[in-house]
C-alpha cells in the first residue's frame, strides 16, 4: 500500500457511511408464510411463491446468471431458464461481503436475485412498480433485508428488491478491464430491464417502473440518470440521502479519515486495483484479471483497498456524474429527491462512543477539516449550542457533507425537469444503529428506512405518531410511483426559497439553506 488511509476507506468511511448495513444485523429476513402458493410465469419460467397478509411474494428469481468464475467482472449475462416451477418461496444468497447487515457476511457469487412482493387482490389497472436498490455503501446489503409488504399493500404497488455485486465484486477498476468499475450499476440496470419485462406477469406496469434508493443506492441512481447506457431503464426515480453531489469532508466519519466522494476517477480506481492485485501476488498485467479471477472470494473481501464507489471515464459514465448534473447531462423524467434532518448524527454517535469528544478535540476537528475557515464554522457552531461537541459535529458533518450538497444538486435537477424535494425530519424516530445514552440520534442516516421497510423482518415503529407519519411517507412515495407528483410543491430552482417538504409528525414546508445555513457552506471549498 503507498499510503495507510486507503485501508482505512475501505473497511470503514463507506462501511459507515452504510448506516444502513446495520439495520438487520440482529435478525434475518423471513419469508412469507401461508396461503396457496400463486404460479406467475416470467420470461424464464414458472415460479411459485406464497400468499399471506394480501400480499403475494416471490423471492429467490434471478434476474442474470451467476457472476462467478469467467463471469467475475463481466458485464451481467441472462439468467437461464428452468424447465417446471420454480420455488420462489425464500430468498437467495446476498452477494459477497464482509459481516455487518448479512449475519456472519457472505461468500456465494451466486447472487443475482431478486424479490416480488405485489398486493393479492386482482386489478384491473395495472399498478406502479418500485425498483428498489438497497444502501450500504456500495460494500454491504441485500434486497431482501428490506420487507416490503407494508409499501406494496398500503401503497397499491409492485416492490421489487434487488440485489447488486459489491466491493471489489461490483467496483473493481483494472486497467483494461471491460466495464471495469460499473459491476454493480450494470446489474441494477439488468434487473431494471427484468422489472419492464416482467412486470404485467405480477399486475404491474411496464411503462410505469421507478427505480428508488437508499444511500449507495440513491447515488447508484443519481449515477444512472447520467449515463447514456441507462437511458429508458426506467421512467421516475427517487433518491433518499443520495445526491450525486455528496462530498464527505477530512473526519465526516471519524477523526483522520480522509475526505472523499460518491464516485471515483478510473485513473484512481485503477490504482487501487493494481495495489490490490500486488498484494495478492497478481503483478503480471496482461494476467492480473485472470489471476484475481482464480483468488477465493475471502481473500479478494480481505484486501485492504477501497473498492467501496463505482468509477467514472468509463462507457457507462463517461464524466463524474456530479460534474454531468452540473451541465446539465441526465436524462429528464420526474424525481424525489431529499435526505435526513441529521444525517450525520449517527457518526458523531460512534466518535462520541470511542471516547468523549472534548471542547479542545471538537476545535482541533474544525481545525482540521477546515483550515483558515474553521473560526467561521466555530462561530456558527458552537459546542454550547447542542448538547455536547461530538454533537455539535454532527451538525457541522450534516450540513456540510449532506444537506446542502443535496438541496444544491436537487435545484440543478429541478431548473431541467420536474423535482419533489423532502427531508425527512422526525427526530423521534427509532435509532437503528447504536449510540451512547441520551446522545441525540435525532433523523440519522438511514433512518427514514423504517417508515417504508420492515427491516429484516422487524417492524421498528413503536408510536403512533410514527406509524401516521410512515403511512403519509409511503402514500407520497408510492403516488409519487403512480403519477409523477407528490403531494406538495414542486422545487423551483429560481425560488429564493424553494419548496422542500419536512416530514415530520406535522409535514410542511421547510427552508433548508437557512435550516442547514448553506450561506456558510456555499463560501467554504
Amino acid at each position: 500500500m503507498k499510503t495507510s488511509w486507503r485501508g482505512r476507506l475501505g473497511r470503514a468511511a463507506l462501511g459507515a457511511c452504510a448506516a444502513a448495513a446495520l439495520i438487520a444485523s440482529a435478525v434475518p429476513a423471513s419469508a412469507a408464510s401461508g396461503g396457496a402458493p400463486p404460479v406467475v410465469a416470467t420470461d424464464h419460467g414458472l415460479v411459485r411463491g406464497t400468499e399471506a397478509d394480501g400480499v403475494r411474494t416471490y423471492e429467490g428469481i434471478p434476474f442474470a446468471a451467476p457472476p462467478k468464475g469467467a463471469l467475475r467482472w463481466t458485464a451481467p449475462q441472462p439468467a437461464p431458464r428452468w424447465a417446471g416451477v420454480r420455488d420462489a418461496t425464500k430468498p437467495q444468497s446476498p452477494c459477497p461481503q464482509a459481516p455487518g447487515e448479512v449475519p456472519g457476511g457472505s461468500v456465494e457469487e451466486d447472487c443475482l436475485y431478486l424479490n416480488v412482493t405485489t398486493p393479492a387482490a386482482k386489478q384491473h389497472k395495472p399498478r406502479p412498480v418500485i425498483v428498489w436498490i438497497h444502501g450500504g455503501g456500495y460494500t454491504n446489503g441485500a434486497g431482501s433485508s428490506y420487507d416490503a409488504n407494508r409499501l406494496a399493500s398500503k401503497g397499491n404497488a409492485v416492490v421489487i428488491t434487488i440485489n447488486y455485486r459489491l466491493g471489489v465484486f461490483g467496483n473493481l477498476t483494472y486497467p483494461g478491464l471491460k466495464d471495469g468499475g460499473t459491476f454493480g450499476l450494470l446489474d441494477q440496470l439488468a434487473a431494471l430491464k427484468w422489472a419492464r419485462a416482467n412486470a404485467r406477469a405480477f399486475g404491474g406496469d411496464p411503462h410505469n417502473v421507478t427505480a428508488a434508493g437508499e444511500s449507495a443506492g440513491g447515488m447508484s441512481i443519481c449515477a444512472l440518470l447520467t449515463s447514456p447506457k441507462a437511458k429508458g431503464a426506467f421512467d421516475k426515480g427517487v433518491m433518499q440521502s443520495g445526491s450525486c453531489l455528496l462530498h464527505w469532508t477530512k473526519n465526516t466519519w471519524y477523526p483522520g479519515l480522509p475526505g472523499f466522494k460518491p464516485y471515483y476517477a478510473a485513473k484512481d480506481a485503477q490504482e487501487f486495483a493494481t495495489e490490490g492485485a500486488a498484494a495478492l501476488q497478481c503483478t503480471d498485467a496482461a494476467t492480473a484479471v485472470d489471476c484475481l479471477r482464480g483468488k477465493e472470494v475471502e481473500k479478494l473481501l480481505a484486501l485492504e483497498v477501497p473498492f467501496n464507489a463505482p468509477s467514472y471515464d468509463n462507457s457507462l459514465l463517461p464524466r463524474d456524474p456530479a460534474e454531468a448534473l452540473r451541465a446539465g447531462r441526465f436524462q429528464r423524467m420526474p424525481l424525489l429527491s431529499g435526505g435526513n434532518r441529521d444525517e450525520a448524527n449517527g457518526s458523531a454517535a460512534a466518535i462520541e462512543a470511542a471516547g468523549h469528544l472534548t471542547e479542545d478535540a471538537y476545535q482541533g476537528l474544525l481545525a482540521d477539516s477546515f483550515g483558515a475557515d474553521a473560526p467561521k464554522v466555530a462561530a456558527r457552531y458552537p459546542s454550547s449550542a447542542y448538547q455536547s461537541p461530538a454533537a455539535a459535529w454532527g451538525a457541522v458533518a450534516t450540513d456540510r457533507a449532506w444537506a446542502c450538497p443535496t438541496l444544491e444538486g436537487n435545484r440543478l435537477l429541478a431548473k431541467r425537469t420536474r423535482t419533489y424535494g423532502y427531508e425527512f425530519a422526525d427526530r423521534t424516530a427509532p435509532p437503528i444503529t447504536p449510540a451512547p445514552p441520551g446522545f441525540p440520534t435525532g433523523a440519522s442516516h438511514a433512518f427514514d428506512l423504517p417508515y417504508l421497510f420492515d427491516l429484516g423482518g422487524q417492524h421498528l415503529l413503536t408510536t403512533p405518531a410514527q406509524e401516521k407519519l410512515a403511512d403519509q411517507m409511503i402514500a407520497s412515495w408510492t403516488g409519487f410511483a403512480r403519477t409523477g407528483h407528490a403531494p406538495w410543491p414542486r422545487l423551483r430552482a429560481s425560488a429564493d426559497v424553494p419548496y422542500v417538504q419536512s416530514l415530520d409528525h406535522d409535514p410542511a414546508g421547510a427552508d433548508m439553506a437557512e435550516r442547514h445555513q448553506c450561506d456558510l457552506w456555499s463560501t467554504i471549498p
